[in-house]
């Protein structure tokens, strides 16, 4: 009674005692049956001693035996994890290649230790220190090169292989016994190891090089992975992976006295121009010598970019790429301050082009979000209203009580002035006239 290891260093065929040990073959067995072993790892490898798998998940602390996995998988209680070994005194680890099954101890005193899935194969003759302790099943009759494989694996400190090895397929050429109750077995094997290893791959060559053109577009690619990441941080992209538009060119060393009009003139013969501006500053309005010039197609913005390149305007000579900004997908490019920047209704709902994504907003919104030119600086202290309203101080309304009541006395006060001057001068008046 057979079975066929496929692992990533080789295949290795093990023949099974099923005769002198039936009940830790036919757990075996029925763990086979049901994949329960696909793409574990050997999890502990010891030069010229010993490897040890069967542990989904390759922490030396998991595993159980078939008729326990049974149990738990219908949600049963009462059945133990592990069964009794079979040690026999005839079996022994005296040849390389001796398969065992781990002995695991009881937990605590309660408890009873046995044996569940994980399972060993000797790397070395005449182990006696294994004899009486672990109990032999089976020999390895195929694949002693890839046990030669195996004993020279690169490990850490704990006997982990720094680059994983797995069993990726098994194959049962007999099986004597009968399934045990209950026992289902999957349609297909799992394709995702259960430990989630973040070692070295089985299939990944730690010492490949690769071209020194492609190690450097490599390297380039994740830098520009890395400063997108950076910029979505800051808040200057909307999201990592936006990509500029195909149909923006880029001109620089332009005259102060280029004008949007003369560049679209000039680039028209290429194709529609959807748009063309020229960045000028916000306060002064004066060029900032480069523009955006958006066409139609991007058939035409590569034509345009093979023709125009240092080509003379106005005493200049252009500098043409394509575009790598996004501030278009944004809000817009132009921050003329007699325009204004260009909002649509569809921008206001999201932000960047999508929907789900919302402007970061700092100290207060915009003034009704319609992108108008402000007639203030936009300060924190800023007041809605305009300029020439002036802030009203009062807060109380009793202030405002004491502050009517003032007036009102001062008018008083000021009708009783008046009456009283009336009233002499009507005084001296009659006097005058008596005389």
């Amino acid at each position: 009674m057979s079975v066929l290891f496929e692992t990533s260093l080789g295949d290795i065929v093990i023949d099974l005692e099923t005769d002198a040990c039936p009940k830790t073959c036919e757990n075996f067995l029925k763990l086979c049956k049901i994949y329960y072993y696909t793409l574990n790892a050997f999890f502990n490898v010891s030069k010229d001693f010993l490897a040890q798998a069967g542990d989904p998940t390759a922490t030396g602390t998991g595993g159980e035996s078939v008729w326990s996995f049974i149990a738990s998988s219908k949600n049963q209680t009462g059945t133990p994890r592990y069964f009794a070994p079979e040690i026999l005194p005839k079996l022994k680890h005296k040849s390389k290649g001796t398969v065992s099954m781990a002995v695991a101890p009881g937990v605590d005193a309660n408890s009873q230790g046995g044996c569940g899935s994980q399972f060993f194969i000797t790397l070395g003759d005449n182990i006696e220190y294994l004899d009486g302790k672990h109990a032999v099943f089976g020999h390895v009759v195929e694949g002693e090169d890839t046990l030669e494989k195996l004993n020279e694996v690169f490990t850490d400190q704990e006997g982990r292989p720094l680059k994983d090895v797995r069993i990726r397929h098994v194959v049962i050429l007999d099986d004597p016994f009968p399934d045990p109750p209950g026992l289902v077995v999957p349609p297909k094997p799992p394709t995702k190891p259960v430990d989630n290893s973040t070692r070295i791959a089985e299939d990944e060559d730690p010492l490949a090089t690769l071209p020194e053109e492609e190690e450097e577009r490599l390297r380039r690619e994740r830098a520009a992975a890395a400063s997108a990441l950076t910029l979505e941080m800051v808040g200057d992209l909307p999201f990592a992976n936006v990509r500029p538009p195909e149909n923006v060119l880029f001109v620089c060393k332009l005259n102060p006295v280029t004008r949007d009009e003369d560049l679209e003139l000039i680039f028209s013969r290429f194709g529609t121009i959807m748009s063309c501006q020229v960045i000028r500053d916000k306060k002064t309005g004066d060029s900032l010598q480069y523009a955006f010039i958006e066409f139609d197609k991007r058939e035409q913005a590569e034509q345009a970019y093979f023709k125009m390149q240092n080509v003379l305007v106005d005493d200049r000579r252009i500098w043409v790429d394509f575009s790598q900004s996004v501030a278009k997908v944004n809000t817009s490019w132009s921050n003329n301050v007699k325009r204004g920047p260009k909002m649509t209704v569809e921008r206001r709902s999201g932000f960047g082009g999508r929907d789900d994504l919302e402007q970061t907003r700092r100290y207060r919104d915009d003034r009704g979000g319609g992108g108008g030119p402000r007639d203030d600086y936009g300060m924190v202290f800023d007041v809605d209203g305009g300029r020439g309203k002036r802030r009203d101080r009062s807060r109380s309304p009793r202030r405002d009580r004491e502050r009517r009541r003032s007036r009102s006395r001062d008018r008083d006060r000021g009708k009783d002035y008046r009456d009283r001057d009336r009233d002499r001068d009507h005084r001296a008046r009659d006097e005058r006239k008596r005389h």
